[in-house]
C-alpha cells in the first residue's frame, strides 16, 4: 500500500483559502479497536502542523467499518505538507494491515468536500439536492443566531456597528455549519444524497 491520494482537487496551491482534507478509511473488522487508538494519535500529530484548523471524525454505523476524516487547513499548501509528510507516512505504515483498502483523501476548498460520494459506486448528488441541504441547515440559522447576539451588541456597542455584528454572525453560523451541524445532516441524509451509480 503506497498510500497516495486515489484523486486530488486543490483550489490553486498559492491560494490562501482554506481546505479540507477529506480522507476515506475502510478498517477490517478485527482491526477496529486498534485503528480507534490510532486514530487519535495521528490526528494528535496532524495538529501539530502549520495551517491546522480542526478536524472532524466521522464515524460508521454499528455494524460497518468506512471511517471519514475531515481535517480543516488553512490552505492547500498546508495540506499538501501534512499528507506527504514522514509523520504521516511512518503513521499509515503502522495501521496499514487494519486496511481493507488503500486510504483514499482529495483537498477540497469550501464545503464541496460533503457532497463527495463516500463510495465509488455512488454519484455525486444532483446541484438541486447539494443547494436544498446547503438552504435548510443556513436558513433557520440566519433566523436563530442574530437574536442570541443582540444582548452582546446592547452591551458592546461597537461590535453592534454595521458591518462588525455582520461578521460576528456570518462566522458564527459559518462554524456551526462546518464543524457541528454539516458532518451528522450528510450523513444521517446520505442514503437520500448519493445514489448508486446506474450500470
Amino acid at each position: 500500500m503506497n498510500n497516495k491520494p486515489t484523486s486530488m482537487s486543490v483550489d490553486g496551491k498559492s491560494s490562501g483559502k482554506s481546505v479540507t482534507l477529506f480522507i476515506q478509511q475502510r478498517v477490517r473488522a478485527d482491526a477496529i479497536a486498534r485503528y480507534e487508538e490510532w486514530l487519535r494519535t495521528i490526528a494528535a500529530k496532524a495538529a501539530e502542523y502549520p495551517g491546522h484548523q480542526g478536524v472532524h471524525i466521522i464515524r460508521p454505523p454499528s455494524g460497518g467499518n468506512e471511517y471519514a476524516i475531515l481535517i480543516r487547513f488553512a490552505s492547500a499548501t498546508d495540506a499538501e505538507r501534512w499528507t506527504s509528510s514522514a509523520d504521516r507516512q511512518r503513521l499509515l505504515a503502522e495501521i496499514d494491515d487494519a486496511f481493507e483498502r488503500e486510504d483514499r483523501f482529495e483537498i477540497q476548498p469550501g464545503i464541496a468536500f460533503w457532497f463527495s460520494p463516500p463510495s465509488p459506486v455512488q454519484k455525486k448528488p444532483a446541484p438541486w439536492k447539494q443547494w436544498l441541504i446547503t438552504t435548510s441547515v443556513i436558513w433557520p440559522l440566519t433566523m436563530l443566531i442574530p437574536p442570541l447576539f443582540k444582548p452582546l451588541f446592547a452591551a458592546v456597542p461597537l461590535l453592534g456597528q454595521w458591518g462588525i455584528s455582520h461578521g460576528i454572525i456570518a462566522a458564527t453560523i459559518v462554524a456551526l455549519v462546518v464543524f457541528l451541524i454539516m458532518p451528522r445532516y450528510v450523513h444521517a441524509v446520505s442514503r437520500w444524497l448519493f445514489q448508486p451509480k446506474r450500470e
